[in-house]
C-alpha cells in the first residue's frame, strides 16, 4: 500500500526559517553538535524544531539505528542514537520538496540532549 503524501497548507502549515543563534548540544556532558546554521523547521501546532546540519555534529557519537518513521508531509526518517540515547536523532534523507531545506540536517528529541545558545 502506497504511504499518503500530503502538502502543508492552511490547515497544517510548515515554515523552515534560520534559527538566528548559535545552537550547540550537548548529551551526558559532552558537546556532540555546534552551528551558526541551524534551521528552525514550524510545523503546525507543534513545538518548533531545530535542525542541525549534519556536517556540524562529532559524528564520533553517532551510531545509524534500525528505526524508521513516516511523516506524510516531510517523508520517511532514519535514526541515529547515542551513548546512553537511542534512537535520539532523526533525519529525513530524502524529505519532500515543500521541505527539502533540511535535507543533510538532523533533529533532536529534546529530552535526551540539552540545547544551549
Amino acid at each position: 500500500m502506497a504511504k499518503p503524501r500530503w502538502e502543508p497548507g492552511p490547515d497544517h502549515p510548515i515554515t523552515i526559517t534560520p534559527a538566528g543563534e548559535k545552537v550547540v548540544v550537548t548529551a551526558g556532558g559532552r558537546v556532540i553538535a555546534e552551528t551558526e546554521n541551524a534551521l528552525l523547521l514550524q510545523e503546525a501546532h507543534y513545538p518548533p524544531v531545530r535542525y542541525v546540519p549534519l556536517a556540524d555534529v562529532d559524528p564520533a557519537v553517532l551510531e545509524r539505528s534500525s528505526t524508521t518513521s513516516y511523516c506524510p508531509y516531510k517523508g520517511d526518517a532514519t535514526y541515529y542514537s547515542l551513548p546512553g540515547a537511542p534512537d535520539a536523532v532523526w533525519e529525513y534523507q530524502e524529505p519532500y520538496d515543500a521541505v527539502a531545506a533540511i535535507k543533510g540536517h538532523v533533529a533532536f528529541y529534546p529530552d535526551k540532549v540539552e540545547f544551549s545558545a
